[in-house]
């Protein structure tokens, strides 16, 4: 038997922004904010319209992967769940203080929302719920 190496993901866009980057994948994207910014609704729009370049009319993921800490304006979710094409939303963290900001953050989006400790298990997880 021929045992090889998983396929490696291939990063289709890779953003800068002022409170971190943002990475386009085929199908989800990937956020890596830098550590003590503050997601504003002003730059949850600058997300919002990364995915409407990339996945304008088909499904897609997205994982927030929590490195560093920073603040979030809750409110966010309110726009962020009325992509249509979003179908999956995870946060990734290690952060005991993740875990719990995520159960508040839960009842902001109202969609389905999942916590992750490892990276994998979401990705998994997002692929499943993109097919």
């Amino acid at each position: 038997m021929k045992v090889g190496l998983a396929k490696k993901k291939i990063v289709v866009k890779e953003y800068q922004l002022d409170i971190g980057k943002v990475q386009v994948y085929d199908n989800y994207i990937v956020s890596i904010f830098d550590e003590g910014a503050t997601v504003t609704l002003e730059r949850a729009y600058q997300i919002i319209g990364i995915s409407e370049i990339h996945f304008k009319d088909k499904p897609f993921g997205y994982i927030s992967y929590r490195k560093n800490s920073y603040a979030i304006d809750p409110t966010i979710y309110s726009y962020l769940r009325e992509l249509e094409n979003l179908k999956a939303f995870a946060i990734v963290s290690v952060k005991e203080i993740d875990m719990h900001n995520f159960n508040i953050e839960k009842l902001f989006y109202k969609k389905t929302m999942k916590f992750y400790i490892e990276y994998n298990n979401a990705l998994a997880w997002i692929k499943k719920r993109i097919k």
